[in-house]
């Protein structure tokens, strides 16, 4: 057992520690936070992540796979699932993310949910959404990847419903609603977010990106608002002390084969950085009917120019003032 004394030596360095990052020693507090974080919370998270959220895609924990190096731009396919209970997970987000750590900046290219595409594995054509229902996170994966003709480094699954809770312990999001938003629907779930507040609580934003009685596009770039918000949240130092809870909170609902360190590596580098840079492009489509089924037919230019970003981002020597953008594509036309 813990000397009391040497205890509560360590609960005044905790606090000292705390204070000042909170405090005005702005030109102390990115380096006061690491410190806060190694001492008291690093080993607790290593922990956590390997016992509930570390799923490698082979199923062997033992094997040593190799970790990108955390200065190097790296990809990662996020999976946001909307399960509820035991029903079969749905994959309402599909994500083919650029991470860039040296400048803080991330690319995330989204992919409509009912996007028409071969199934990998399946050997038919589908939405692409269906991928996961039909072969969890290597089929979703193997579909991404063929879609977009790149490599994916590593996955990460989020179950949105245990976002909800996440975001009340971050304090809320800012959303960007400027009128109610009613999910109305005969076969949907009822609910009503008010416009024009200046925090949203985790039910409203879990309904924010749930919410489908407008299009696949609209719906997609709210999730893409959302991560954006959460992401922004998460990187403010203040909430270094509350990520253990949030670990907690999230438990299973967290699925990655990102290795714990590697984890920790990363976030230490975002937030030792300049501020974190999130730029999202949406490959569109064309809605069609087959066998009386609605889907998105992939726009061929909207998919090459996701491809030629994916490939200028991943590619370590381009500058970051060549990096391209989404409005790139408009200049070019």
């Amino acid at each position: 057992m813990m000397n009391k004394r040497i205890k509560k030596k360590i609960i005044v360095v905790l606090a000292l520690v705390l204070v000042l990052i909170g405090s005005g020693a702005f030109v102390f507090r990115k380096p006061l936070a690491m410190l806060a974080f190694d001492i008291f919370l690093s080993d607790r998270v290593v922990s956590t992540l390997e016992e509930k959220s570390y799923k490698p895609l082979d199923g062997n924990r033992g094997v040593t796979t190799p970790i990108v190096e955390t200065v190097k731009p790296f990809s990662v396919l996020l999976l946001g699932t909307d399960q509820r209970g035991h029903e079969t997970a749905r994959s309402d987000t599909m994500i083919y993310a650029v991470i860039r750590p040296k400048e803080s900046k991330v690319l995330l290219v989204s992919i409509p949910r009912d996007t028409y595409t071969e199934i990998i594995g399946r050997g038919k054509k589908d939405k692409i959404n269906h991928s996961f229902a039909f072969g969890g996170q290597l089929m979703a994966k193997n579909t991404m990847e063929a879609l977009l003709n790149h490599k994916l480094d590593y996955y990460a699954t989020i179950n949105f419903v245990g976002l909800r809770d996440a975001v009340d312990e971050l304090g809320g999001v800012e959303l960007p609603i400027e009128k109610d938003i009613v999910n109305k629907g005969v076969d949907h779930e009822k609910f009503t977010i008010k416009a024009n507040q200046s925090i949203y609580n985790g039910t409203d934003a879990l309904n924010y990106v749930r919410y489908r009685e407008d299009t696949d596009f609209n719906r997609t770039k709210r999730q893409q608002v959302f991560l954006n918000q959460v992401a922004n949240k998460l990187m403010n130092l203040n909430q270094i002390i509350k990520i253990p809870q949030l670990l907690d909170i999230m438990g299973s609902n967290l699925q990655t084969d990102m290795k714990p360190k590697f984890i920790i590596d990363l976030s230490k580098q975002l937030l030792n950085g300049s501020k974190v840079q999130i730029t999202s492009y949406t490959v569109m489509g064309e809605s069609i009917r087959l066998n009386g089924i609605s889907y998105d037919r992939v726009d061929k230019e909207d998919l090459k120019f996701a491809q030629d970003s994916i490939d200028n981002w991943m590619d370590n020597t381009v500058p970051t003032d060549q990096l391209l953008m989404p409005e790139d594509q408009d200049n070019a036309e």
